[in-house]
């Protein structure tokens, strides 16, 4: 693929990019004005979502009270799941349903956030969890209409989730994770206060920071929209229609920000700067990647985290876990190896906005130029040192590629094809970098 004007148009391609987003508020003490949001948006009866170690937390504490101040009848449901499934999806749902609620709010990471949009899909048009859920695990039925309002309000500095169409779960009987992909279901009003960031333990930063990293390099790389079929109908384009130079703007400066002072965010609980900039990147990742799409270091990621065994990540709750940016950035170095033929400009021009030095770099060498600068920034923030320091090894790479590769909505996003043996390959790649 010729990569000098990456959207030149091809035969039966799409012709046009759609550009989506919600409301957003950015800004130190933001939360604090959600009472006058949601009285703005008619809500009445709300549904608070948070998970158990958030609960007791200032930042729900603000939200809380700021509500009730003004006449807001708030119900609190703080049973969300770390990493949600299809179970934990369905108790909010039911806890929704029952409720009656005009409007929602998701105070929390990406979880919490994920949650609330199922739990108001699933209330307001109560179907079969599978429903609406993307194919080939589901059957991808749209979702029939508008939805009561969601306010989104991030606690961590990495999910994006707070700006884009999708709800990602754990399929429990497949042991693998997939999701939900509708613009209808994007949060109406983003309240984004970096202040919430200052109390979040280091490694959870680390963990969140390769999520916002990964989700800016996957949509810089990702298929153009040009390579992907027009739609026939114009409201089917997909909300993962592929890179586009409206994601680019997002995914270009948050790569920057990432590149920049995801070491400092990580190191320093202090470092007031470098954990509000790595906020912005978040929330520039999520605008980037909800109207372009990742692939395939996220699609690959859903099998390390389904078939965790005994891993416990720092920060995080004391159960077998492979935080979500983790499991992302295992693979990342070894898919970009991989991808980089397909489009090494683009590989090059990311690899220098993380901080890489470019200078007379042959196109040959793209994918293990932008291999090693995700590994520099992984290894300054203890990163565990490929899939094998999560627990797997050369006798897992088949059960893990198997696992990934139903994920054909990230894969097909990639700038190349790929077929069980590559996903296998890239797995080996990834097993050890150092």
């Amino acid at each position: 693929m010729a990569c000098g004007n990456y959207y030149a148009f091809m035969e039966g391609g799409d012709t046009a990019f759609a550009v989506d987003a919600n409301a957003m508020k950015y800004g130190s003490g933001v939360l604090r004005e959600i009472a006058d949001d949601a009285d703005a948006l008619g809500m009445k009866r709300v549904m608070l979502l948070t998970d158990p170690r958030l609960v007791k937390s200032a930042h729900v504490a603000v939200v809380r009270e700021a509500l009730a101040s003004a006449g807001v009848d708030v119900v609190v449901y703080a049973d969300v799941a770390v990493e949600p499934t299809d179970v934990s999806f369905l108790d909010a749902a039911r806890a929704a349903r029952s409720g009656r609620f005009d409007g929602y709010v998701a105070v929390g990471g990406g979880s919490v956030m994920d949650t609330a949009k199922a739990a108001n899909l699933y209330a307001t048009y109560p179907a079969d969890l599978l429903e609406y859920v993307n194919p080939p695990i589901g059957r991808g039925a749209p979702v029939p209409g508008p939805l009561p309002p969601l306010i989104a309000c991030p606690t961590t500095t990495g999910t994006g989730s707070e700006c884009t169409p999708i709800a990602i779960f754990d399929y429990l009987a497949m042991r693998a994770k997939t999701g939900i992909v509708s613009r209808r279901i994007r949060p109406t009003l983003a309240l984004i206060d970096p202040d919430v960031t200052m109390t979040l333990p280091g490694s959870v930063v680390a963990c969140s920071g390769f999520d916002v990293l990964s989700h800016a390099v996957e949509s810089f790389t990702a298929r153009p929209y040009t390579r992907r079929a027009k739609p026939g109908v114009p409201r089917q384009r997909p909300a993962s229609q592929g890179a586009n130079p409206y994601s680019d703007v997002a995914c270009a400066e948050a790569m920057r920000l990432a590149g920049s002072y995801i070491v400092r965010a990580a190191g320093d609980g202090s470092d007031r700067e470098a954990r509000e900039r790595m906020m912005f990147a978040a929330t520039l990742a999520g605008i980037g990647f909800g109207n372009a799409g990742c692939h395939v270091p996220h699609g690959m990621s859903y099998s390390v985290s389904g078939m965790v065994r005994d891993f416990q990540a720092p920060g995080y709750p004391d159960a077998p876990l492979v935080p979500h940016g983790m499991s992302v950035v295992l693979n990342a170095p070894a898919v970009f190896r991989f991808t980089a033929p397909a489009c090494p400009e683009r590989h090059i021009e990311a690899a220098r906005m993380l901080g890489a030095d470019t200078v007379d770099v042959a196109l040959k060498d793209a994918g293990r130029l932008l291999a090693d600068a995700i590994l520099r920034l992984m290894k300054a923030t203890g990163m565990p040192n490929g899939l094998e320091g999560v627990g797997y090894k050369q006798a897992d790479i088949g059960e893990l590629a198997k696992g990934a590769f139903p994920q054909q909505r990230l894969l097909k996003n990639a700038p190349c094809d790929l077929s069980l043996e590559d996903l296998s390959a890239i797995y080996g790649d990834a097993l050890r970098y150092w």
